[in-house]
């Protein structure tokens, strides 16, 4: 797979990511608020930006400027795992 292509993946699931919390968000109104929470913990942020400069350094010497787009999305990704409450019970 060739760079560009790869870029073009990882935007199209940022987007499909993006529109899923707006669709949420025209079906019950202040849910997007609860989906981005992620963004202001500390602790997500910090594992997420952790996990998106390890992974960026080691997929850049391994596949080229392409995987820091991905290691960039996976951060986001264990940033949102990390503020997941665990359920109650």
């Amino acid at each position: 797979m060739d760079g560009t292509a790869s870029l073009l993946t990882v935007a199209i699931v940022a987007a499909v990511l993006v529109i899923r919390a707006a669709l949420a968000e025209l079906r019950d109104p202040g849910s997007a608020r609860a989906r981005w929470a992620f963004v202001s913990n500390p602790r997500a942020m910090t594992a997420g930006a952790v996990t998106a400069v390890v992974l960026g350094l080691v997929g850049r010497q391994h596949a080229g400027p392409g995987a820091v787009a991905w290691a960039v999305l996976a951060g986001a990704l264990v940033a949102v795992v990390v503020d997941r409450h665990p359920p109650a019970g």
